[in-house]
């Protein structure tokens, strides 16, 4: 089958009378008809990993939103022409669709962005007029206000894998998550645990650090963070650089190798036991939830949980950092103070220390 052909537009809309045109115009009508057949694949080329992961999840809600109402979805994060014929109305329901099968505030605010970041990139294509992308623009998601009043109202509030709030942990419970047998998986889970509890790494950090990330004899790690784009060095916790010499000691941490740091396990006959190089993400997240149970009798613990107590810690001992605030906000790797103060637990009482 041939390909379609997309004939070329003036700026009204109006189909072009290329022979009627300077080879300027010409030239320049091209250049748009070829930007437009090209505008995801650009936008995608640009994008993290993980923003992409995330906007196809929403996409493929919205494509069941389409289903549901008898509307072929099409290839929405490819094809800009899947998005032909969509309105502001059209998203308006989407949300309120969302709202009735329970879906997380947060959630439907983030699945509205992603839809709202395609219809823009389908505007630029010629698939939507820039009225209608505009009028889509307008269609914002809930305010924690609104989000307190729509919870209210309604019983199922919560659906995704993203808890309501992080698990709380204590200092006594962090140091018994970081407690293990003296056995090849002990000593793996215990530099898990270390890197989670002691330094805040996301769960996608962790999975990609390799054994030459690590300066054991300067007790330093330096690793990649896919979600910023950055690299980052860190102090390794006393905690930390026992846990990963007695991991190298007994060989399953190669000193020299670029292999993966963690290395996953499998049961046999006689219990638990490391086999190749790698745990996956979703791998670490089992683990954790595992271990909460196991040593906590916690449910559903994640790593996210973890990244959280980190942070909350050390906004309790921000003093002790050389530039307070800043330590703290460059340390967990983000790009601005906001995004600290929504990992920081709040304080069960208000005016903790201040009396």
């Amino acid at each position: 089958m041939g390909q379609k052909l997309i004939p070329i537009r003036n700026t009204d809309g109006s189909i072009a009378d290329m022979q009627s045109l300077s080879r300027a115009e010409q030239a320049g009508l091209s250049a748009n008809k070829h930007a437009a057949q090209n505008v995801f694949i650009e936008y995608m080329s640009r994008m993290a990993k993980n923003t992409l992961r995330v906007q196809r999840v929403a996409l493929a809600k919205y494509a069941e939103f389409l289903e549901a109402v008898g509307l072929d979805p099409g290839d929405l994060q490819f094809d800009p022409q899947a998005w032909k014929g969509i309105t502001w109305g059209m998203v308006e329901a989407f949300k309120k669709w969302l709202v009735g099968d329970g879906y997380a505030i947060a959630t439907i605010n983030l699945m509205l962005s992603s839809i709202r970041t395609y219809t823009g990139l389908a505007a630029k294509a010629g698939v939507i007029s820039v009225e209608e992308s505009i009028l889509i623009s307008h269609v914002k998601g809930y305010s924690d206000q609104e989000a307190i009043h729509i919870d209210d109202q309604r019983e199922k509030t919560r659906v995704g894998v993203k808890k309501e709030s992080p698990v709380r942990l204590t200092p006594r419970q962090a140091k018994r998550l970081k407690l293990h047998p003296d056995v090849p998986q002990g000593r793996r889970d215990a530099v898990l645990m270390c890197l989670l509890l002691d330094h805040g790494l996301r769960c996608s950090e962790v999975a990609g650090l390799k054994v030459g990330d690590f300066d054991l004899e300067a007790g330093q790690m330096t690793f990649y963070r896919p979600k910023t784009n950055d690299t980052t060095t860190h102090n390794l916790s006393d905690d930390t650089l026992r846990a990963v010499w007695d991991y190298a000691e007994y060989g399953d941490m190669p000193i020299g190798s670029n292999e993966f740091l963690l290395r996953s396990s499998r049961k046999n006959k006689s219990g638990e036991i490391l086999t190749g190089p790698g745990m996956s993400a979703r791998g670490i997240s089992k683990r954790v939830q595992r271990l909460g149970w196991e040593l906590l009798g916690i449910d559903n613990l994640s790593p996210h949980d973890c990244r959280h107590y980190w942070a909350t810690y050390w906004a309790k001992h921000i003093n002790e950092l050389p530039r307070g605030v800043f330590t703290l906000k460059e340390a967990g790797g983000w790009k601005s103070l906001s995004m600290v103060d929504t990992y920081i637990e709040a304080s069960k009482i208000a005016n903790e220390g201040m009396s």
